[in-house]
Parts: C-alpha cells; sequence; structure tokens
C-alpha cells in the first residue's frame, strides 16, 4: 500500500557482525505517510534495520537513500539523524523534570527554552501528560515515561519516527492505550511511521504495510491484509497467526477452484492445482464457522467433523483445537461456546468458504 512519495531506501544492504552476516536486504523503500511493521521473533533482525535506515548502523555493504539522495557521508548520516527520531524499547530519560526530557531535543537544535514551551506543551498534550510537565521524569511510571519519550521524539517534527519494541515493557492496559493514542497521532500529523516488534496485536491495529522477517532477511512484505491472508509459506503464516496449516492431495478440478481429500473428507478451495498434485493449504481461525454436533451441515461451505482436543480462554474469545485429522483452530465467543455446549472430548462440526482457504506454494 503505497501512501506516498519514496522517503527512505535501502539497496543491497548487507550488515556484518564478527564475519558473521545480520541483515541482508536487497532493497526496500519507506513511502511517506506509511507505517510499516516489522513483524518477527527476537534476533531477526529487526533493530538492525532499524538502526540502519536512521543512520546510527553503517551497512558493511549498499547504500541508503533519504528522498533519492544517498547517505554517503558522516555529515549525510548526521543530517538523517535531525529527520528521523528512534523511540528505543526502555524510556531514556534524564534528571529533571518531564518538560525537561521533552523540550531536550529543541534545545539540543539551539532553541531557547521560551521558543520551546509552546512547542513542548503541544507535543505533552498530544500524549494526554500536562499534568506531568512538572513531575521529575524518574519518578513517573513506566506507561507516563514512554508517553514522555513519545512526546520528546514528535517535539522535533521527525519526518521518520522509528519505534524499537517500544511497547514491549508495558502492562496491557497501558499498552493499549499508549498504541491507541499513537495511531491517532500519526494519523493527524501524517509522520512516516516504522516499528519493530514481535506482537502480531500491534502490527494488526498500526500497520498499513507489514514486512516479515526472519534471520536478518525481508520474507515477505506488503499490505496488511494482504500479508495476513495470502502467507508465502509455512513460517509467514505462523508468524500473522494463519493457525491451521495442512496437506491435502487433490482429486478434480473445477472452474477456478479444485476439491482436495484431506484425511478421507472433501474440501474445496479457491484457485488453480492439478489433479493428484500435494499442496499446502491455509486457514484463519476467524474464518472457521463451529456447528453443533447435532446441527445440519450449512449448504455451500466446507463442512467437515472433528473431536475438540483443546479449549482455550482468551478473554474475549475462546480458542477453539479440532482433531479432523490435522489440527485445525477457529475462534469462538464465551456465548457460542455455551450455545454450543463445547467441551474437551466432544464431536463438532465446522464449516469455512473454498474462498477462506489459502493454498501455499512451496517456494
Amino acid at each position: 500500500m503505497r501512501t506516498g512519495a519514496n522517503l527512505l531506501e535501502l539497496a543491497n544492504v548487507i550488515v556484518t557482525r564478527q564475519e558473521n552476516m545480520i541483515l541482508d536486504v536487497p532493497a526496500l523503500s519507506i513511502y511517506e505517510g506509511e507505517i510499516l511493521v516489522l513483524l518477527g521473533p527476537n534476533g531477526a533482525g529487526k533493530s538492525t534495520l532499524l538502526y540502519t535506515l536512521a543512520g546510527l548502523i553503517q551497512p558493511t555493504r549498499g547504500d541508503v537513500f533519504f528522498r533519492g539522495k544517498k547517505i554517503s557521508q558522516a555529515r549525510d548520516a548526521f543530517n538523517l539523524r535531525r529527520k528521523v527520531t528512534v523511540v528505543f524499547q526502555d524510556p531514556l530519560l534524564f534528571r529533571g523534570t518531564v518538560f525537561d526530557n521533552v523540550a531536550a531535543g529543541l534545545l539540543f537544535r539551539g532553541l531557547s527554552r521560551k521558543e520551546a514551551a509552546p512547542i513542548v506543551e503541544r507535543a505533552i498534550a498530544m500524549f494526554g501528560i500536562s499534568d506531568l510537565a512538572g513531575r521529575q521524569a524518574k519518578k513517573i511510571s513506566g506507561g507516563e515515561a514512554q508517553r514522555t519519550s513519545l512526546a520528546r521524539a514528535f517535539a522535533t517534527s521527525p519526518e521518520v519516527i522509528l519505534l524499537d519494541e517500544s511497547f514491549s515493557s508495558l502492562d496491557q492496559p497501558s499498552r493499549d492505550s499508549l498504541v491507541d493514542d499513537l495511531q491517532r497521532i500519526l494519523k493527524e500529523t501524517n509522520t512516516t511511521a516504522i516499528l519493530a516488534t514481535h506482537e502480531r496485536s500491534e502490527a494488526l491495529r498500526l500497520a498499513n504495510r507489514i514486512a516479515i522477517m526472519n534471520q536478518g532477511a525481508i520474507v515477505q512484505i506488503g499490505p496488511l491484509a494482504w500479508v495476513l491472508n495470502r502467507p508465502q509459506d509455512e513460517l509467514v503464516a505462523s508468524f500473522v497467526g494463519m493457525e491451521t496449516v495442512f496437506q491435502a492431495q487433490v482429486v478434480r478440478c473445477k472452474n477456478a477452484s479444485f476439491v482436495m481429500d484431506v484425511f478421507g473428507s472433501e474440501i474445496e478451495a479457491d484457485g488453480e492445482a492439478l489433479p493428484g498434485e500435494r499442496v499446502v493449504c491455509g486457514i484463519r481461525p476467524e474464518d472457521v464457522t463451529l456447528w453443533g454436533d447435532n446441527r445440519p451441515a450449512p449448504g455451500g461451505q466446507n463442512f467437515i467433523r472433528g473431536r475438540i482436543s483443546r479449549i482455550t480462554s482468551l478473554g474475549a474469545y475462546v480458542r477453539v483445537v479440532l482433531d479432523c485429522g490435522f489440527p485445525l483452530t477457529a475462534y469462538i465467543t464465551e456465548r457460542d461456546r455455551g450455545r454450543l455446549m463445547l467441551s474437551e472430548g466432544k464431536e463438532a462440526g465446522v464449516a469455512f468458504s473454498s474462498a477462506s482457504l489459502h493454498l501455499i506454494r512451496k517456494r
């Protein structure tokens, strides 16, 4: 999803450490006004990529461009760092008040305290911490400290803000509130943002585009909905929450769809495949509907039966895993769980459309 002009770009970038490759990005463009989320496990290279984009890490090989200009000298990197702000996992606050901390970047850039004051007041108001302005920064809570850190970043009007696991140390209510506010502020200011995280929920709430990273490489990148529903392999499927992935054999083809034999059940999926071909398919748990064992099969959908092997409460939802010859996961509400009288060991039917199945092609 391209939202604006090409702002930052990497070309044939490799970063090594002690002769080990820790980042390999042949090409990456960051577009003005977008929110790009880097999603992957710890050690995937997300932070290294962020710091390379910020000019804090110099590539071993390859080039970084800002607005089409190559960052090739120390002065170029210094100028880039004035336009790109990094917010770290742990807020780096110093002694002094919240106001002092938010004003720091502006004072460093040569503004007087009087000139900085209205800018600081707007920044702390954006993040709802105006009442903390006179408090000592070392005595505020973790959530308040991260709001202070973000207010300091936005006070300098960065063209790009880079967030490195910036919410991972917060409790869930503080994280949810801050992510909501950040989403609103990014939209209001049209600030380009890149967020590195291993939390899928943050990616779902913030991203325009998402890049899945593993072992120092971007393995898939694209608009959020496309990557969530069209993962290119089983690794990406696991990262984006496509919990059910199974193998099957194609038995016959139709117009724009095919029928598979899956442990004795016939399942239809949209797409193209050849009779006799072994395929891998996936389905998101939100696309699976559970049916009680005494209800008729729905028309026009795939319908198979299985035995419930696990039921797990997720707060607002319930995760139900069925053994259908392969593990199949569905998300339902607590109300539906009671209505269907579901319990572990009980048989149940599941329904899903052919369009909800995704054919994963091996690369």
